[in-house]
């Protein structure tokens, strides 16, 4: 028998005959279609905890060299729900790092694109983000279909975000804390109505470890939101968790391999700081 032929090295998915996986992939059943609402995004009018996890990568970890994101997003059963792989090519991931422009699709069970994240290169060298530097990400859903947007805000020193429906307008605010400054510990991300009393959801980054920190960087997010809200809204707080991935939890290559020459790992608050507020990743 054939062996099936592993997928490309960007934009793969995740097959459960992969060789050597050590489980099969449980998949979330699909649940009915809904009214005028984006094709595979129905899984999300039954949820209201999401779990995304990002893959961790041998070669980068034995190599240095940056590679694609690849993430599983989970219900609170395990059950995966998507996949989520970054295209890019090698040259913008090991030049650029965490500031890299990119495009990452997320697939359902059945191995078919069912949303966009996409984010262009912003520069930012000074100690904090100025305004041509803000960070933007715009999720379509399906592909070719903008449903909305998460969109930096300038603050000194604190992550502030506004997220937006397809027609820019603000719908909802996210905030967290100073990032450096929450070592050792999870880092929440709150996610507020407009007037920025009544909170709605929360994005917490896992503290996974002094360990699996020191050693890779592979993320790991919690989401938490209301069971009614807006399924359109429900797929752009996870599009946002992922920029935040990207803004504040990425290493880049560089680092890692200097680190392997001194023998120091990604310890928290131990990398130059690119965005103003965050530790910096895989350099």
């Amino acid at each position: 028998m054939e062996m099936q032929r592993q997928p490309a090295a960007y934009g793969a998915f995740p097959l459960q005959s992969q060789p050597n996986a050590p489980a099969p992939v449980i998949w979330m059943p699909a649940p009915p279609a809904i009214p005028k609402c984006p094709p595979g995004l129905e899984y999300l009018s039954q949820l209201d905890h999401v779990s995304i996890q990002e893959q961790i990568e041998l070669m980068e970890m034995i190599s240095g060299f940056e590679t694609c994101n690849r993430y599983e997003i989970k219900n609170s059963m395990g059950q995966m729900v998507y996949f989520a792989a970054e295209e890019n090519d090698d040259f913008t991931l090991n030049c650029y790092g965490p500031l890299r422009s990119f495009t990452i699709k997320l697939f359902d069970s059945a191995s078919q694109p069912v949303m966009q994240l996409s984010r262009d290169f912003q520069c930012s060298c000074c100690c904090c983000p100025c305004a041509c530097g803000l960070q933007e990400l715009e999720v379509q859903a399906p592909l070719g279909t903008v449903i909305g947007y998460v969109k930096q805000k300038w603050h000194p020193c604190l992550p502030k975000f506004v997220i937006q429906n397809e027609a820019r307008e603000d719908v909802l605010r996210m905030a967290g804390p100073c990032v450096p400054c929450r070592c050792f510990e999870d880092v929440h991300f709150e996610v507020k109505a407009l007037d920025g009393k009544s909170t709605v959801g929360t994005i917490s980054k896992q503290w996974t470890g002094l360990a699996r920190e020191a050693a890779t960087d592979a993320s790991i997010f919690g989401i938490q939101f209301p069971l009614d809200l807006d399924i359109k809204m429900k797929a752009i707080v996870i599009g946002a968790s992922i920029l935040l991935d990207f803004m504040f939890f990425e290493r880049s290559g560089n680092t890692n391999r200097r680190n392997q020459r001194t023998g120091l790992h990604g310890i928290p608050g131990g990398h130059r700081n690119v965005h103003g507020i965050h530790r910096g990743r895989r350099r």
